[in-house]
């Protein structure tokens, strides 16, 4: 093997056991409740999960009948072994099939699963979880938060419906921001606060904070930014957002790189402006797609700065959009994504230059 393989392959496998937090049952349990409507008949994969420890595989299998699940299939990376399901030991990748309960006593007993050897190392990249991906209806999983782009990329390219667990700052990736402002992507509505605590192995290091052992010895560690990620509908997400401020030009000011003017809170949002707003990338938990479009975000929509103010009277930095402060000053803003009011933009009422609605139906 060349050096250059044997090299990646290390990393792929530190990377993986780095990237090893096992999902709290609870937590699945509080985000799948949103869509037992879409399991039935449906074949679902878990795509990085070893069963011995998954909470998906436990959740799954022990509501099959339930959701009325047509198969389940769960692949385990190289470094797992199938010894919960048959006897010996080995450090072969696997994957498990498994259809259902035969004798009722509402257990997946190891008859009952079909446990199968994986020529390569169960990676969700490789040929073989590609081609029990192609079988899957729907994905739900903990994948790797480092490989996360790689990830959605699959299941999008393979046309998969998903919910997955994810950094929510992946919402600002140059990958990732263009599936929600598609409608291809959006939040599961579980998790607001994104510090969830998960599982981890016995030889994870605990010395940051947030770490704890319980009294069975099992190791955990609390980590922040989590949300899901998903492409199954849910109610809640056709929810308007309640409206309650009107437009005035001195509480909402133009950015200087971009026609459009600073929300700086959800709540803020006037009803009775037709044109662009920045709003905090945390707009996304209020977004209904029937209400908002998403035009794009202030990493790909404002000018240079250069192109618009003298060098030094700006903060430099990545792309963002600036507010005039003082009389030769500019501030640099955090993350906004620039939206449209649907229902104003699609109006026939009159509107002044500046994008604000003279009049609204009453």
């Amino acid at each position: 093997m060349a050096k250059s393989a044997r090299n990646r392959d290390f990393h792929d496998a530190r990377q993986a056991k780095k990237d090893e937090f096992y999902t709290q049952l609870s937590d699945i349990e509080k985000e799948l409740a949103h869509y037992t409507d879409h399991f039935q008949d449906k074949v679902v994969y878990l795509n990085c999960d070893d069963p011995r420890v998954s909470n998906f595989f436990r959740y799954f299998t022990s509501n099959f009948e339930k959701l009325g699940l047509k198969k389940l299939i769960a692949t385990c990376y190289r470094n797992s072994d199938p010894g919960a399901f048959s006897s010996g030991e080995s450090e072969s990748a696997v994957w498990l099939e498994y259809i259902g309960d035969n004798n009722s006593n509402g257990v997946p007993d190891a008859d009952e699963i079909g446990v199968r050897p994986l020529a390569g190392d169960g990676d969700f990249r490789s040929e073989e979880s590609i081609a029990l991906l192609q079988q899957a209806d729907i994905v739900v999983t903990n994948p790797p938060f480092s490989l996360f782009r790689e990830y959605m990329a699959q299941l999008i390219e393979h046309d998969k419906k998903f919910i997955v667990l994810g950094n929510m700052n992946a919402l600002t990736y140059k990958e990732i921001f263009p599936l929600f402002q598609n409608d291809q992507v959006w939040y599961g509505p579980s998790i607001r606060s994104g510090d969830r605590e998960f599982r981890v192995p016995e030889d994870y290091s605990l010395d940051a904070a947030g770490t704890r052992v319980d009294n069975e010895g099992n190791r955990y560690i609390r980590v922040k930014g989590v949300r899901w990620f998903t492409n199954l509908d849910y109610q809640d997400r056709h929810q308007d957002l309640e409206l309650t401020k009107e437009f005035c030009p001195e509480e909402y000011p133009v950015y200087a790189n971009f026609d459009a003017i600073e929300v700086g809170r959800t709540a803020d949002i006037p009803r009775d402006y037709a044109g662009l707003m920045g709003v905090p990338i945390t707009f996304i938990d209020k977004y209904n797609p029937d209400q908002f479009e998403i035009v794009g975000s202030s990493k790909t929509m404002g000018r240079p700065m250069s192109e618009v103010a003298a060098k030094g009277t700006y903060q430099q930095g990545g792309p963002r959009f600036y507010l005039p402060v003082g009389k030769d000053g500019y501030r640099r803003m955090y993350d906004r994504i620039v939206v449209r009011n649907k229902r104003l933009a699609s109006s026939s009422e009159e509107r002044s230059s500046d994008g604000h609605v003279v009049s609204i139906p009453r």
